[in-house]
C-alpha cells in the first residue's frame, strides 16, 4: 500500500462508556503510530467533538474527523461529519437516512463481528458508501468477509484500531488521497469510494483477553448493552 493521509476512523474516549482515554492521550499517541490523524467515534455520544476542534486548533498538522459509533437497531454505525448523534435503537436504514439528511456519511462497523455486528443479510443491501473491513478489534475471518462483500458490491473499504486504550491506537487505519485535509474533503472521500483499509487483525490470545475485559465493564455498566 503506497502512503497517503492514514487516519484512525474508529477510536474511542472517555466519553464512551467502555473508554478512559482523553482526546489529548490520543493526539501525543499519534507520533508513535505512522498515523497523520484519526476520527472521534464515542458510542451514542458527540460529547467530545468541541474537545476535539479545540485540539485540532492547535495541532494544524493533524488531520482530525468527528463521528460518532451509534447502536442502531440491527447493529453498530459508524456516521461520520455529524455534529450530533443520530437517535439510538432505530432500524439501521431509518438511522443511514438520518445521517446523510443531517450531512454526514454513514460506514457499517465491524459487520461481522458475532457481537454489535449487522450481519451478512444487512451488510449486503444497507446504502452506505463504505464498510469497515479493517477493524483492530476482529479476528481476521470477521474481517475478510467484510472485504468481500465491499469487493463485491464496488464500495469503498475503511479501517480503525476500535481503540479504547493508548496501544491499540493505530493498529488499523483507513487511507485517504495525500490532498485530502478538510471535513469535506474526509466526506468526499468516503462518498467517492477513495478510501483504502490496512493494519492488522486480532489475533485470538488478544480477542481472549479482549472478551474477558469487554464482559468485566458490561457487569460494572449494570448488564448494559452499547
Amino acid at each position: 500500500m503506497t502512503d497517503g493521509l492514514r487516519l484512525d476512523l474508529h477510536v474511542h474516549s472517555r466519553h464512551s462508556p467502555d473508554s478512559r482515554l482523553t482526546i489529548e492521550q490520543i493526539v501525543e499517541r499519534l507520533p508513535y503510530t505512522g498515523l497523520r490523524g484519526f476520527a472521534l467515534t464515542d458510542h451514542n455520544s458527540t460529547r467530545g467533538h468541541a474537545e476535539l476542534a479545540a485540539l485540532a486548533r492547535v495541532h494544524r498538522s493533524y488531520v482530525f474527523l468527528a463521528g460518532v459509533e451509534v447502536s442502531t437497531a440491527e447493529g453498530h454505525l459508524l456516521a461520520y461529519g455529524v455534529t450530533e448523534a443520530p437517535p439510538a435503537r432505530r432500524p439501521i436504514e431509518e438511522t443511514i437516512e438520518w445521517v446523510r439528511a443531517h450531512g454526514g456519511e454513514p460506514v457499517l462497523a465491524h459487520p461481522f463481528r458475532w457481537t454489535h455486528g449487522v450481519g451478512p443479510q444487512v451488510t449486503a443491501v444497507a446504502q452506505v458508501p463504505a464498510i469497515e473491513v479493517r477493524n483492530g478489534h476482529n479476528s481476521e475471518v470477521a474481517n475478510a468477509r467484510a472485504e468481500l462483500v465491499a469487493a463485491r458490491r464496488t464500495l469503498g473499504m475503511t479501517g480503525g484500531s476500535d481503540g479504547h486504550a493508548i496501544p491499540e491506537i493505530g493498529r488499523a487505519f483507513t487511507q485517504f488521497p495525500e490532498e485530502a485535509r478538510t471535513t469535506d474533503d474526509l466526506l468526499e472521500a468516503l462518498r467517492r469510494g477513495r478510501t483504502l483499509a490496512g493494519g492488522r487483525s486480532l489475533r485470538f490470545p488478544g480477542r481472549v483477553r479482549l472478551g474477558l475485559t469487554t464482559g468485566t465493564k458490561f457487569l460494572t455498566r449494570g448488564l448494559r448493552s452499547l
